[in-house]
């Protein structure tokens, strides 16, 4: 009995050496862990290297000026093609707006005078010298139909209406499409200008995966500047684009008001054609009455 109690004793002595003994080797390996990592740390500092870590992205590299200007400076040939365009193309937008808002100001204010004279006249000839000088559009249209009635004196007065309301058409589609001049570039830059830009940046992108490419690395700082130039090109696009959308909006519904204003100048010419005529065809009609009244 007694020798059983001293070997069980033996064992759990033994058992209590093995476990102290593992737990002393587990502390040893790891503080030769940690001492290994402090070294490897201390090892590869900027202090001990005197480099940077990443020779790759030296700053030296990469562009100092993220600026507007100095992105387009830094760009690739074809990316400040691109961009170049699409800064002419909003010039010329703007151009189109102040040249066309002049114009059609001025169209208009002459359109309204001559539309108030010809609505308060009883007759073509009352209002013939008035419009024998000016140049505008409504204008056009008194000239012609009093030249028109002057070269049918002897025909009917059906078909001088007719010929006049042609001309009057003419006229009027003529000076609508001359007022429109401009408009086509306005809607060619705002339906290209987008995908010029986009095809700035496709451009960019790529040449910014081939400089990833030749650097070896894909830290962020390598990327970023050719991404950035390349989104510039788009932004210049929408740049361009966005006004002469909106320009080519507000043209459009002003040009119609204008159209309308020379239709109306039209009714207003026909009307004093039409009185014209009656008058001449009641003209003899009266001095007959009155002849054969006096006989």
């Amino acid at each position: 009995m007694e020798f059983r109690q001293s070997q069980t004793q033996g064992k759990r002595a033994a058992r209590d050496v093995a476990v102290r003994f593992s737990f002393t080797m587990l502390l040893g390996a790891a503080a030769l862990l940690s001492s290994a990592v402090v070294g490897f740390a201390q090892a590869v500092s900027p202090e001990t290297l005197g480099a940077p870590i990443a020779p790759a992205v030296a700053i030296g590299i990469l562009p100092r000026d993220l600026s507007p200007w100095g992105m387009f400076l830094n760009a690739d040939i074809i990316v400040k093609a691109v961009m170049v365009g699409l800064v002419f193309a909003s010039v010329v937008t703007w151009t189109v707006w102040l040249a066309k808002s002049y114009e059609l100001w001025t169209a208009k204010k002459k359109a309204r005078i001559a539309l108030g004279v010809l609505t308060r006249a009883r007759s073509l000839a009352e209002v013939q010298e008035q419009f024998n000088d000016a140049r505008d559009a409504v204008s056009r249209l008194v000239q012609s139909a009093t030249l028109e009635m002057q070269l049918s004196v002897n025909t009917s007065a059906e078909g001088l209406k007719e010929r006049v309301a042609w001309l009057l058409e003419r006229l009027e589609i003529s000076a609508g499409r001359k007022i429109g001049r401009g408009m086509g570039v306005l809607a060619s830059i705002g339906a290209t200008a987008p995908f010029v830009g986009l095809f700035g940046t496709v451009w960019g992108i790529m040449n910014s995966f081939i400089g990833i490419s030749n650097a070896h690395t894909t830290n962020l700082a390598v990327v970023a500047p050719g991404i950035a130039e390349a989104l510039l090109a788009t932004a210049l696009g929408l740049f361009a684009a966005i006004p002469a959308v909106v320009i080519y909006n507000v043209f459009s519904r002003s040009i119609g008001g204008y159209r309308a204003m020379l239709a109306d100048g039209s009714a207003l010419v026909m009307r004093l054609v039409s009185r014209d005529c009656e008058r001449a065809l009641a003209s003899p009609l009266s001095a007959r009455l009155t002849q054969a009244a006096a006989e």
